[in-house]
């Protein structure tokens, strides 16, 4: 089972923000693969969806880019700006609480492990 986009379309830019975070550097299909990966396919994010998210993060500030060139290819690699650093706690921050509150308001009870 893989989450509804319009549920990842909230969360989006601070999936990305918390890999960079993580990784310090990555390019765009990385992204992808590694929260494919990470979440077991329940999130896929399309280019789609994660390239207009880069480049607003990159208009905002947040992040920067490096190009490297790979034989032939060029491949452009994103990294988190000293106040997309700043910005990642906030966000992963208010997501937390975000969850709490949802859990709250749908009377959702613990799992048992």
């Amino acid at each position: 089972m893989s989450y509804s986009s319009e549920l990842i379309k909230g969360t989006l830019k601070t999936i990305v923000m918390k890999l960079l975070a993580d990784h310090k550097k990555m390019y765009g299909y990385e992204i992808t693969q590694k929260v494919k990966e990470l979440t077991l396919d329940k999130i896929q994010i399309t280019e789609g969806a994660l390239y207009p998210t880069l480049h607003s993060l990159e208009s905002e500030g947040l992040v920067t880019t490096e190009t490297e060139f790979i034989g032939k290819r060029v491949r452009k690699y994103y990294r988190l700006s000293p106040s997309g650093k700043n910005k990642t706690k906030e966000k992963i921050s208010e997501i937390s609480d975000f969850m709490e509150t949802m859990k709250f308001l749908l009377d959702i009870k613990p799992k048992n492990v």
